[in-house]
C-alpha cells in the first residue's frame, strides 16, 4: 500500500510492502528530485509535522531523514522558516564523486535485481528519465 503527501511542488510516496525503511526512502526521494531537477536550489520541503500527519508516520522518522540530509549539506533549516534544498551542493574531489557514484548504481542495480529487474529493464526506463531531467534543467 502506498501512501503520498504532496508539497508545492514535490510528492513524498511510501512504499510500505519493499521493505526499504520509510526514513531512507524519504531520503532516497529527495536524493532523486534534486538530481532530477524536480526540486533546486530554495525549494521548500513540507514539514516535519506535515509529513508525519499526511503519511501517518511518527514525526521522529522525518525528522531522522532530514536531520540525515542537513548533515549531508543537502537541506538546511531555517527555525520558524522551514526546511529547503541547499543553496550550492557539497563540492567533493572527482575520485571521492566516483566512488559514490559506483555505489550508488550498485545499490540501485542490486535492488532492482531483487524487485526481478534485469539490467536492460534498468537502463531503458533511464533512459526514459533522461529527456524529461534534460528539458526541466532547461
Amino acid at each position: 500500500m502506498a501512501r503520498a503527501v504532496q508539497a508545492t511542488v514535490f510528492a513524498f510516496a511510501l512504499n510500505e510492502s519493499n521493505g526499504i525503511p520509510v526514513y531512507r526512502q524519504i531520503i532516497d526521494q529527495v536524493q532523486a528530485a534534486i538530481a532530477s531537477g524536480r526540486l533546486g536550489p530554495g525549494a521548500q520541503l513540507p514539514t516535519v509535522r506535515q509529513v508525519a500527519v499526511d503519511l501517518a508516520i511518527n514525526p521522529n522518522t522525518v525528522m531522522r531523514a532530514y536531520r540525515e540530509l542537513e548533515i549531508r549539506g543537502v537541506l538546511t533549516t531555517q527555525q520558524g522558516t522551514g526546511t529547503f534544498i541547499a543553496a550550492r551542493p557539497v563540492e567533493r574531489d572527482d575520485t571521492h564523486r566516483e566512488r559514490l557514484l559506483d555505489q550508488f548504481v550498485s545499490e540501485f542495480v542490486a535492488r532492482a535485481g531483487a524487485g526481478g529487474f534485469t539490467l536492460p529493464e534498468v537502463i531503458a526506463r533511464l533512459r526514459d528519465l533522461l529527456p524529461e531531467a534534460e528539458t526541466r534543467r532547461k
